[in-house]
Order: structure tokens, then sequence, then C-alpha cells
């Protein structure tokens, strides 16, 4: 019987970045932040993360930073994806021996594969592997859905953990929760689809809106899991306006706005990602004035 990863809220975190090299003394208090307010587990080098805009060696110490100052206090799953499968064998491979808990695995991108590439690529990762796999199907992004026969197919190796699910497909879902074994888990991918998720048998999520409110995301996933989806449902509607802002342009473009806006000197955003429109910049702060994070 596979035990979930983890339950409740991951916060998807960002990488700060100066102007040449990822920022890990403001990445340091940011996970000090996650962690003093609840946060679940660190989900480190993935889409939030700009992982994409990353060399390999940054990527590495990276995961190997976040690895040593959480010190075993919550679980840290590194993004370990790419288009190439033999690329997201060797990073998967280097995340495990950097201390990862487990490995978040995008589709493979671009290549648009077929439902049998997908079964075959996952499979070939989950093989080289001692770690716990999550799948991630983010269609938005990649161009590739990961069907729910799919699912019930990859749900067979015992190495893969679950899925993220961001393709917001809610007949897909319930069709994956039908198919798939019970330990076979999904974490929403969506900030604002968290508690229909979790209604449908999710154990969370994996989160951009907690790297500015991980007590809040925290909470939520926590009403989830008890079944008081009464409670829950006011949160995620209170929450609604917040997760929209963050966003209101491509991920993290928002999510480092607001944290700059914050005080935290997330840093710069690496191209082709670069700063919100003026109007944008101004809805972000404006909304975190409304949830009392900010002061006019």
């Amino acid at each position: 019987m596979r035990k979930p990863l983890f339950t409740g809220s991951g916060v998807a975190i960002v990488t700060p970045f100066t102007t040449d090299t990822v920022d890990l003394h403001t990445l340091g208090k940011l996970l000090d932040f996650q962690l003093e307010n609840g946060t679940d587990a660190v989900i480190v080098c993935g889409t939030t993360g700009e992982a994409s805009t990353m060399t390999y060696g940054e990527r590495m110490r990276t995961i190997e930073y976040c690895v040593d100052h959480v010190n075993g206090r919550v679980p840290v799953i590194a993004g370990s994806g790419s288009n190439s499968t033999e690329v997201a064998i060797a990073l998967s491979r280097d995340a495990q021996r950097a201390g990862a808990d487990g490995l978040l695995v995008v589709t493979p991108y671009y290549n648009k594969a077929t439902q049998t590439g997908l079964v075959r690529h996952y499979t070939a990762i989950a093989d080289a592997v001692e770690k716990p796999v999550i799948l991630y199907d983010v269609p938005s992004r990649t161009g590739v859905t990961i069907a729910p026969e799919t699912y019930a197919e990859l749900a067979k190796h015992p190495n893969i953990n679950g899925v993220k699910e961001a393709g917001s497909n809610f007949s897909n879902i319930q069709k994956t929760r039908n198919l798939c074994p019970t330990d076979f888990s999904i974490w929403s991918g969506n900030d604002d689809e968290t508690a229909p998720i979790c209604l449908l048998g999710g154990v969370g999520v994996i989160s951009v809106a907690a790297n500015v409110v991980p007590e809040q995301m925290h909470r939520l996933t926590e009403l989830c899991l008890a079944g008081d989806f009464a409670a829950a449902g006011k949160l995620q509607l209170h929450l609604k306006a917040l997760c929209d802002a963050l966003f209101c342009e491509v991920n993290p473009i928002p999510v480092k706005t607001a944290l700059d806006l914050l005080g935290w000197n997330a840093g710069p955003l690496r191209l082709p990602l670069c700063e919100p429109s003026e109007a944008n910049r101004e809805r972000i702060r404006k909304t975190l004035v409304k949830y009392g994070l900010l002061t006019e």
C-alpha cells in the first residue's frame, strides 16, 4: 500500500535570483517562512521555480540547499522533468542523490507524445530511481494530456506515487479516481481547484499561492482532509480573487511580483519571462492590500 508522498499544502516555491545566480540566502528565508506557517511539503525547481531557465548545476545546488535547510521537517520534492527521457532520468537520479524525498516529473513538452509514449517515458524514469515519482499533468503548458486510462496503467508501477493534476478536466479526474487504486494520490495543481479536487478524493495541493499565504493554503487542505467541505468551500471562495491575481500573467511572474511587493526581494525573473504590465502590477498590489497582506 503506497502512502502519499505528502498530504496537505505543498508550496511550489519560487527561486530567488540575483543578476547572475540563485540567491540561496533569500531562499533560506522563504523556506523558513513556509515552515513556520504550516506548509506540508516543499516542491523545488518546478515551473514556479523557473527551472527551465536554470543551469544543471544551479538546479542541483538549489535542490541540495533545500534538502539541507529543511532538514527532514517536511518532504522536499524536486522537479526533474524534461522533454527528453534521457535528460529526465539524469535529473531524477541526481535529484535523488541530492537528497530529495520525491520527484515531480512534468509530461514531455513540445514532443507531444502519444499515450503509449507517456507510459514508456514515465516507466523508464520510475525504473531508474528509488524515490517516489509524482506525475505532472499541465496541458496548458505542454500540449499533452494524460488520459485516465494512462494513469491506470502507470499506477501499476510501485514508484509512481500519484499526479499533480492541473488539467482542469473534472470529468477526467473522476474517471482517474474510478480507474486507479485508492493509493494512487491526486494533488490539485491549481490553487482555485483545491477543494473540488479534494472532494473527489484528492489529498492536497501543490500551490503557487502558498508562496504568499502558506497558512491559509494549509488551512484549506486541512479542512478538506477533515471532510469539512462547507468551511473549505467558504475559504476557497474567499481566496479566489487572490488566486486569480496570482495568475493574471504567466506563472511565476505575478507571484514573484507579489513577493517583491511584500518585501521578500525574490529578485529578477529570467528571460523569456519578464516583469508584468503596469496594470497587472497594480492589480496584484491592490489584491494584496485587499487581503490585508500589504498596507496602502
